[in-house]
Parts: C-alpha cells; structure tokens; sequence
C-alpha cells in the first residue's frame, strides 16, 4: 500500500452501479435524479439507502413527502440519465425533456420508471444528515422487475457503460 490523497483513492470505486430517484413533490411535480451513493442497507425489512445533496429538488421532495421510487436504470436510458444529471428539477420539467415512460405506482405516489431493469417503491423510515448529503432509508413497499438487463455503470466523469450480456 502507498499513502495518497482521498480523491485519488475514492475513485478506485469505480465503475459504479448508477439509480434513478424518482420524486413526486407536494403540487404533484414528478422529478428523476441518478444518484451514485445507494445500497441496499438492511435485511428485515429490506431498504435502499440513497444520498441526496441537501439543495436538490429530489432531496426536498423527498424530505416533505417521505416516499421515492429507487430505480435500476437501463442503458437504454443512457441519455435521459445524462441530462437529468446535467439539469435540475428547480429549474426544468425533467419529464417533459426526457423519454421516460411512468407507470403508476401501487403503494406511493411518485411512479416507476418503464424502462429500468428493477423498480422499488420505498417509505423513508430514517434519515442521516451530513455536512452537504441526506441519506434517506427507504423501505421497500413494492418491487418490480421489467425483464431488462442492460444494466448501465458510471465510469466517473459521466462516462456510462454497460455490461456484455455474456457477463449479466
């Protein structure tokens, strides 16, 4: 081992997995983010634990509603998991900008993402705040799965790939 900064460490974590946050806020704004910092967090009940930076429209949304859809996204979805990484929902009406197709969802109001390999509704039962991060755990209420498995992995630096299907 050889002593190094913390940014040049952290990136050996890549490649990455990537999710979809899907929100719905109070007037009913429906609102997608990819988010990097996920997992799944316990077992009983299972929960997805996602890191949301506080001033984010999804972080907001999340906070006064306690509900999200966690999505596995498609590589399908490549360009529309770009751009709503570019924008933010305070600003632009990611849905109206994107291809993504919604299906509503059974237990929570924001819905699920057609094109994703895996969806998950999921109630926020805690919350940790960090200097500039929530990390809301949500526990999963309902799961889906679309029969996809181009599943799509961040490189870093917004350079999105995904898997031979040899190797899924």
């Amino acid at each position: 081992m050889k002593k190094t900064d913390v940014e040049s460490a952290v990136k050996a974590r890549y490649p990455e997995s990537v999710c979809l946050v899907v929100v719905k806020d109070k007037k009913g704004k429906v609102s997608v983010t990819p988010a990097g910092w996920s997992m799944l967090c316990n077992s009983k009940p299972r929960c997805w634990a996602v890191s949301l930076y506080h001033k984010h429209f999804s972080n907001k949304a999340i906070s006064d509603t306690n509900e999200f859809v966690y999505c596995i996204p498609s590589f399908k979805q490549k360009e529309d998991i770009l751009y709503c990484g570019e924008v933010s929902g305070w600003d632009v009406d990611k849905m109206k900008n994107t291809k993504f197709e919604t299906i509503p969802s059974n237990k929570i109001k924001p819905p699920l993402l057609k094109d994703c390999i895996a969806c998950f509704e999921c109630k926020v039962i805690g919350k940790v705040k960090t200097p500039d991060h929530t990390i809301f755990v949500g526990e999963i209420l309902e799961s889906y799965l679309s029969g996809r498995k181009d599943k799509v992995y961040n490189h870093g630096m917004r350079d999105l790939f995904k898997l031979k299907a040899s190797r899924l």
